[in-house]
């Protein structure tokens, strides 16, 4: 019996060595075109095979915070005046120096600048100080103001003091309401805060994704009450504030020279650097082209649960 059953399995292997190159060469992309194709149909899009291939062995994500783990709609919720600089002032001065900037929180401002029909001074030699906030020339009344609106990082910068008016604004913060800082002159003239609502569905992604023994990080720009308050919110327990663009693809490396496999999920344009680092980048659709097109995957509807359901689809 022996010899007759090796002679029918090297016949067999041969049938199946003639025979399977042509099976596998229809089946391979038939899996990835029907389980891309069930992918788009709950508004996920795969750009390519390999990104499927591997969701399923991710044990890192990296999540950004504004139009990611919350709406990005962000409201004005308060404005503080210093140095002799009322409220509308202050409103004025930072409603003109955002005319220009993409931000999310920007449009709340300018959101409130339109309700209250505050008319703009002239915007000259506007520049984004990237992770910091954004600065410009306005023609004021009194002439030609250089304006400097966003974080402590930028205050030290521009060698502005702020310790007389960090209660306020730590209180604010504690909130968990974004502020930014607005000084013109070298004096601090006001703070606006800014409140985004997260998304309901964030704590239940985080929830699943935990579930599933993946470990969750929340890299905002930030600072860090500001971000605990919503990694709080969201059930998110390391958090890294306060972090540059360059800094998010740094966190990526370190993550992948521990061996790990990292996803990192943003929606703009400071974002792009870390989703081309990341072993997969996915994009919220709802997010900036920029962002799309370094990313991976996009998750066209925004929610955060597609993001659990990408690695079942890919484990299937």
């Amino acid at each position: 019996p022996t010899p007759a059953f090796t002679f029918a399995l090297i016949n067999f292997v041969a049938v199946l060595i003639i025979a399977c190159p042509c099976a596998l060469g229809l089946a391979t992309p038939m899996a990835i075109m029907v389980s891309s194709g069930s992918a788009a149909t709950r508004g996920i899009l795969i750009k390519d095979a390999a990104s499927l291939e591997i969701a399923n062995k991710i044990n890192v994500i990296i999540l950004d915070k504004t139009g990611t783990l919350t709406q990005g709609k962000p409201q004005l919720t308060d404005i503080l005046s210093f140095n002799n600089t009322n409220q509308a002032e202050v409103l004025i001065l930072a409603a003109s120096l955002e005319q220009r900037s993409e931000h999310p929180l920007a449009q709340a401002i300018l959101n409130e600048a339109t309700t209250k029909k505050i008319k703009f001074y002239l915007l000259e030699d506007f520049k984004a100080i990237s992770g910091k906030g954004i600065k410009g020339s306005l023609r004021v009344e009194s002439g030609k103001a250089e304006a400097y609106l966003g974080n402590r990082a930028l205050m030290a910068e521009i060698g502005v003091d702020m310790s007389q008016y960090e209660e306020g604004i730590r209180k604010l913060e504690n909130d968990g309401k974004t502020v930014m800082i607005l000084a013109s002159d070298k004096k601090i003239k006001g703070a606006l805060a800014v409140a985004d609502v997260i998304k309901k569905e964030s704590v239940a992604a985080v929830a699943e994704l935990k579930k599933n023994g993946i470990e969750v990080w929340m890299l905002p720009g930030d600072n860090e009450r500001t971000a605990r308050a919503i990694a709080t919110q969201a059930g998110i327990e390391h958090v890294m504030s306060e972090v540059l663009p360059e800094k998010k693809s740094e966190k990526v490396r370190e993550f992948q020279a521990q061996g790990k496999m990292v996803a990192m999920v943003g929606d703009g344009i400071n974002d792009a650097p870390a989703l081309t680092q990341a072993n997969i980048g996915i994009a919220m659709g709802e997010g900036t082209d920029i962002a799309m097109e370094s990313a991976n995957i996009t998750l066209m509807r925004g929610d955060l649960m597609l993001i659990p359901e990408v690695i079942k689809i890919s484990h299937r």
